[in-house]
C-alpha cells in the first residue's frame, strides 16, 4: 500500500472510531474527516466535491420537501389510525404490518423514499399508543433495504449492476425476489423476539386510537390531491426512469418544485424543516469515502479477493458476497459497488468462467450488508435522523448490538441460496 492509501486509511478509522463513540456529533466528526482529506492532500478541492453523490443529495431533499408538504395534509395520521385498527392496537402486529408495507414499498421505489413516506406513520402509530419507536425504526430499515434488494431499482447498487452489465427488471426478480421472499420473513420473526418485552400496549391507549375517526384526521383535501398526484408521478417516474433515462433526482426535483407550485406552500418555512444535518452528513461521509477511493483503497481491497480466488467461481462468489456485505456495513456500498463491477468483467475476460452468478453475489452483499451498522445505508442515516427529530435517538452501538447479528444470518442464507442455485 502506498502512503496515500495509508493515509487516508488512517483517516477514515479515526472519523469512524469517532462517530461510533457519539462523543463528538457525527456531523461535525463526517464533515471533519472530509475537509482532512482535502487538507492532507489525498482530494484537492475540486474531487472533494465531485465525489459527494449530489444525485442522492437531490432526492434526498426532493422527497423530504414532497413529504413534508404531503404531511400538512394530515395523511400520515389519517394512515396510522388506518394501520392501529388493521391491527386492532396489536403492537407485534403493527411491526409486522409495517414492515411488510416498507419492503414491498422499496421493491418498486428506493428504499430511502420509502422510509421518508412510511416512518412518519410509525412514529404517529407509536405517539399514539406510547410505544417506544426504536424498535419499529429498526425494523423498518431493515425491511426497507431487504425489500429495495429484491428488485432493479430499488437499490443504488442494483441500479449499476443492471445499467452497466445489461441486466433487466425481470432478471433481478427471477434471481434475487426469490431469497428475498424467504428472507423478509426471518429478519421480521427475529425483531418479535428481539423487542418482544416493548410490544405492548396499554389496553386504555389501544381503545382510544381504536374510537378515533380516521377521516377527521384529514386537515386539507385539495392539498391531498394536489401532494398525492405529484406523489403518484414521482413514482411512476421512478420506475420508468430506465426507459427515459432521466436520472433519480431530477424525476424528485421535478416533483418537489411542481407541489411547491401548485401547493402554494410557504417555500422558506418547508426549506426549514429539510433534515440538513443528514445531507451534511451524507456530503462529510461521501468526501471520507471518496478519499479511499481515490487513493485506491477499495480497488486494493477488491483485487486482493479476485487475487485470493482466481478464476474458482465457488470462492469468488463467496468471497464478493462476504467482503461486499462488511465493507457496505461500514462504508458506502456505491463506490465498493462502482469499483467491483469492472474487476468482475475483466475475470470473466480472462478465464471464461461464467459470472453472471457474481452479479447476483455482489448485488446481494452490497444491499443486505447495508443493513450492519447505523450508517450502512442512505435509509439508515435518513430514518435515525427522522426518529433523531422527533427525540429518540438510536446509538450506533444500539443498533449494531442487534442488527449486526441479524445482517450475518441474512448473508449465511444468501449464501446457501447462491450454493444451491449457482455456485455447486
Amino acid at each position: 500500500m502506498t502512503s496515500q492509501m495509508i493515509l487516508s486509511t488512517i483517516i477514515f478509522i479515526i472519523a469512524y472510531v469517532l462517530i461510533v463513540s457519539e462523543k463528538i456529533d457525527r456531523v461535525i466528526v463526517a464533515l471533519a474527516g472530509g475537509i482532512a482529506m482535502v487538507i492532507v492532500g489525498i482530494l484537492n478541492q475540486e474531487t472533494a466535491f465531485h465525489v459527494i453523490d449530489y444525485n442522492t443529495l437531490g432526492l434526498l431533499i426532493s422527497m423530504m420537501v414532497i413529504v413534508m408538504i404531503t404531511a400538512k395534509t394530515g395523511v400520515f395520521e389519517y394512515l396510522s389510525i388506518k394501520v392501529v385498527k388493521l391491527a386492532k392496537g396489536e403492537p407485534w402486529k403493527i411491526l409486522v404490518y409495517l414492515s411488510l408495507i416498507t419492503a414491498t414499498a422499496s421493491a418498486f421505489l428506493d428504499n430511502v423514499t420509502t422510509i421518508l413516506l412510511i416512518l412518519p406513520i410509525t412514529l404517529d402509530v407509536c405517539k399514539e399508543l406510547k410505544l417506544r419507536p426504536v424498535p419499529f425504526v429498526i425494523s423498518q430499515i431493515f425491511a426497507s433495504n431487504i425489500g429495495g434488494t429484491a428488485t432493479l431499482i430499488g437499490d443504488p447498487p442494483n441500479i449499476m449492476i443492471g445499467s452497466r452489465v445489461g441486466l433487466g427488471f425481470i432478471e433481478f426478480i427471477v434471481n434475487i425476489a426469490p431469497i428475498i421472499i424467504i428472507i423478509l420473513p426471518v429478519t421480521v420473526l427475529a425483531f418479535l423476539l428481539i423487542y418482544k418485552k416493548y410490544l405492548h400496549a396499554d389496553e386504555k391507549d389501544k381503545q382510544k386510537v381504536l374510537l378515533l375517526n380516521e377521516n377527521n384526521a384529514i386537515k386539507d383535501k385539495l392539498l391531498l390531491i394536489k401532494s398525492l398526484a405529484v406523489l403518484f408521478l414521482t413514482i411512476i417516474g421512478f420506475m420508468t426512469h430506465s426507459i427515459f433515462h432521466f436520472e433519480s433526482s431530477t424525476i424528485a426535483i421535478t416533483g418537489a418544485v411542481l407541489l411547491l407550485l401548485i401547493s402554494r406552500t410557504n417555500t422558506e418555512h418547508i426549506l426549514k424543516e429539510v433534515e440538513w444535518k443528514t445531507i451534511f452528513f451524507f456530503a462529510g461521509l461521501f468526501m471520507l469515502v471518496g478519499g479511499l477511493e481515490h487513493t485506491g483503497v477499495l480497488k486494493f481491497v477488491a483485487e486482493s479477493i479476485v487475487n485470493a480466488t482466481g478464476s474458482n467461481l465457488l470462492l469468488l462468489g463467496l468471497s464478493i458476497l462476504w467482503v461486499s456485505a462488511i465493507a457496505s456495513a461500514f462504508i458506502d456500498n456505491i463506490p465498493f459497488t462502482a469499483t467491483m463491477i469492472p474487476l468482475i468483467k475483466d475475470v470473466g475476460a480472462l478465464t471464461g468462467i461464467p459470472i453472471t452468478p457474481l452479479w447476483w453475489a455482489l448485488s446481494l452483499g452490497a444491499c443486505l450488508g447495508g443493513n450492519g451498522t447505523i450508517i450502512g445505508a442512505s435509509a439508515n442515516v435518513v430514518a435515525s435522523g427522522m426518529a433523531e427529530e422527533r427525540g429518540f435517538k438510536i446509538t450506533f452501538g444500539e443498533y449494531f448490538k442487534v442488527c449486526f447479528p441479524i445482517m450475518l444470518i441474512t448473508i449465511i442464507i444468501s449464501t446457501i441460496y447462491l450454493l444451491l442455485r449457482y455456485l455447486i
